[in-house]
């Protein structure tokens, strides 16, 4: 057992590879000595967001973001540092200090956690075990459904009972009722009581990516019953945006198979994992978005995604929609495969995504068309999925245009596909496809796309503005001193560099901490490596700092294979910057106070004098500097 928290970080910093870490939320591609991709914590459309694994941090050129490994777990999974230190602990069989094994508050998030679990858990038993009227009812109905009591089981599913306050009533003194409420699963009415949230409803318990409870899906009993759907709200514990319906169940299956099947409904991904395509999900009651995707990135390395959803015009809108968003999250990375790779020989391209679209001909919504024919069958048609773009092109075209100007709009829907396609050879062969399908002319359609392509490529004003922060000479002068400590490649200890930069003029409080504490942790660091790990550690709740830090790091890159000669020349040159700065602020204290003191001439003279020197002082520095 680790006897201090500092200890047990730094074996965790040991074990973590930041390269690894983002990848589970950011596609990064290397690029020299290091990995770029896509800002998890702003939308671009150009990657700005950099990893260096030699140093094991992140920094983002656009909106400043940066830190560690700890750092960006903190960030992009909404959790206290001591929450991520004990889910390491636990991953790599690292105990905490006695200090934290203790007794010690109860997290509201944890306790969320647990009241929702105690929740499936109850609704679950009263769906399998008790005999009331609306647990028959729904028996039939699931059991209609090709739903047995093993994927009751599998699936946690429950039912809600009709009474107001069943649920608040029996675990009220099990939980506070701010915990219940901010789980949502109960609520206040204007009276003052609470009452049961989810009450004569089918429920659907929602897991995390970790197993972990946390919200819930209700869907309606009665046939006039309002909403069809009752989803638990977003919390603490839950964000339905980042999260996939069916994915902890589902994610072993999607490594293995390399791919992933993205459904609509969480009946539609039950009954894909019961009857072995498990790995199937679904977004959670809400549209898919851009961090959906990214999830599932770190799941599938080729990210291939078959889309399966209802065959009508909602659910071809839906697919239509979903793919869009696919592509645009993908954007600056890499290109859509639009074709396959058996048709053409093309390099592999691991920043790519492939996109097929499982689309039986009955017109059944996925979880009726595997019940109705079978796994099997279902199988065969994701063997033979098409391609998105296949898949939108013979939708266009089912209609069979007849007349000029029928032909006409089909093709102005089709251009926007092609121009997708970068081969010029595919896209050549899906032209001459598609001009004998409409029966057009070839060259015509090649010359509309290509009218096209310069009208969408023509110049644009931008109506963006980029807002740079204006930083003082000294503050840059200050952050250039404190990140020579940060060079990798001087051959200058620590100790020399204390001493060189000796007691310069630190004036920006922030970066006076910054500097003391450096001062402090390179009399017991070996490397600059673990100089930077402790700074992250000692400012991990201090998120403005930690930027510091980055930038620190980012400007030491500039220092780097400079000469012993050059890298003294640059602390001197720095050191006399904030020295010229703080004497130029002192003067134009003192012509100011001048000013003021024109009615008193006693005082006046005396503050003339203090320019004087403060002149002749700035006189002689310049001198020393020639």
């Amino acid at each position: 057992m680790t006897s201090t928290i500092e200890e047990l970080v730094s074996q965790i910093k040991d074990r973590l590879d930041i390269v690894e870490v983002v990848s589970e939320q950011v596609i990064l591609k290397k690029n020299g000595g290091h990995y770029w991709g896509l800002c998890p914590f702003h939308k671009e459309k150009t990657p700005s967001f950099s990893v260096n694994p030699n140093l094991g941090i992140y920094k983002c050129f656009g909106c400043g973001e940066g830190g560690d490994a700890l750092t960006f777990m903190m960030k992009t999974q909404n959790k206290e540092f001591i929450e991520v230190i004990r889910e390491l602990a636990q991953k790599y069989g690292l105990e905490m200090p006695k200090s934290f094994n203790k007794s010690e508050p109860k997290g509201l998030k944890e306790e969320m956690i647990k009241a929702c679990a105690k929740a499936a858990e109850f609704y679950n038993l009263r769906l399998l075990k008790d005999k009331e009227p609306e647990t028959t009812e729904v028996i039939e109905y699931l059991t209609g459904r090709g739903i047995t009591k093993d994927i009751i089981q599998k699936f946690t599913i429950g039912v809600a009972p009709k009474a107001f306050a069943m649920f608040y009533k029996k675990f009220r003194n099990e939980f506070s009722e701010e915990v219940m409420e901010k789980a949502g699963l109960i609520i206040k009415t204007r009276e003052g009581e609470y009452i049961d949230r989810f009450r004569n409803r089918i429920i659907i318990p929602i897991q995390n990516e970790f197993g972990e409870y946390v919200a819930f899906g209700a869907r309606a009993i009665e046939k006039d019953q309002q909403p069809k759907y009752l989803n638990s709200s977003d919390s603490l514990i839950y964000n339905k945006s980042k999260l996939l319906y069916g994915l902890y169940t589902a994610k072993d299956s999607i490594k293995n198979d390399d791919s992933v099947v993205l459904m609509e409904g969480y009946f539609d991904v039950i009954s894909a994992q019961a009857h072995g395509i498990e790995n199937a999900v679904a977004s959670c009651g809400t549209s898919l978005t851009a961090d959906h995707i990214k999830l599932l990135s770190r799941y599938t390395p080729s990210r291939r995604i078959y889309l399966s959803f209802d065959t009508d015009a909602a659910g071809q809108k839906a697919t239509n929609r979903n793919a869009e968003l696919i592509k645009e999250a993908f954007t600056g990375l890499g290109n859509i495969k639009q074709f396959d790779e058996s048709y053409i020989s093309t390099s592999n391209d691991k920043y790519s995504c492939e996109i097929r679209v499982i689309a039986p001909p009955e017109g059944k919504d996925p979880d009726e068309f595997i019940r109705s024919v079978g796994a099997e069958s279902y199988r065969e048609y994701m063997e033979h999925a098409p391609l998105l773009l296949d898949f939108q092109l013979n939708s266009i075209m089912k209609d069979k245009p007849q007349t000029p100007i029928e032909k006409t709009k089909t093709v102005k829907e089709i251009i926007p596909l092609l121009q997708e396609i970068n081969n010029e050879i595919v896209q050549s062969e899906y032209v001459r496809m598609i001009a004998n399908t409409l029966n057009i002319d070839e060259n015509a359609l090649m010359r509309e796309i290509k009218k096209s392509h310069r009208i969408s490529s023509s110049p644009e004003k931008s109506v963006e503005k980029i807002v740079k922060k204006n930083i003082s000479i000294s503050e840059k002068a200050q952050k250039n001193l404190l990140s020579v400590f940060l060079v990798t490649d001087n051959h200058f200890s620590f100790e020399q560099i204390r001493q060189m930069i000796g007691d310069a003029p630190f004036t920006d409080e922030t970066l006076i901490n910054v500097k003391s504490t450096i001062d402090k942790l390179t009399c017991t660091v070996n490397n600059v490596k673990e100089l930077i790990e402790k700074l992250y550690t000692a400012f991990v709740n201090e998120p403005e700092t930690q930027k510091i830090i980055t930038d620190l790091i980012s400007i030491s890159e500039t220092f780097q294979n400079l000469d012993d000669n050059d890298f003294a020349t640059v602390i001197i040159e720095n050191i006399n910057k904030i020295k010229e700065c703080q004497a130029k602020k002192e003067q134009e204290q003192i012509r100011n106070l001048y000013k003021s003191a024109n009615d008193n001439e006693t005082e006046a003279l005396k503050i003339q004098m203090q320019l004087r020197d403060k002149i002749n002082n700035r006189l002689k520095l310049e001198k020393m500097n020639e």
